[in-house]
């Protein structure tokens, strides 16, 4: 979805994602621990765990090992155990 980010600043390692089968904080609460991978177009991988819930729509926060690129933006990620 977005960065994580305050009034006049971004954490570009820090995402913000709606997963799919995600509907409700509860859900969200059950994917906190997992692996989140999201690829480039050259095909490197650059990888993330989910680190808590984000808001009551089932949305999580991601904490990626370095910053994502803006080109990152609405694109998908796999999310493994």
């Amino acid at each position: 979805m977005n960065y994580r980010g305050g009034r006049r600043t971004q954490k570009t390692n820090q995402m913000i994602i709606a997963p799919e089968k995600s509907s409700s904080k509860d859900d969200a609460s059950k994917l906190i621990g997992k692996k989140v991978e999201w690829t480039t177009p050259s095909g490197k991988k650059i990888e993330g765990e989910v680190t808590k819930a984000h808001g009551g729509n089932g949305s999580v926060l991601v904490r990626f090992e370095k910053g994502l690129p803006g080109q990152s933006l609405g694109t998908e990620v796999d999310i493994t155990d």
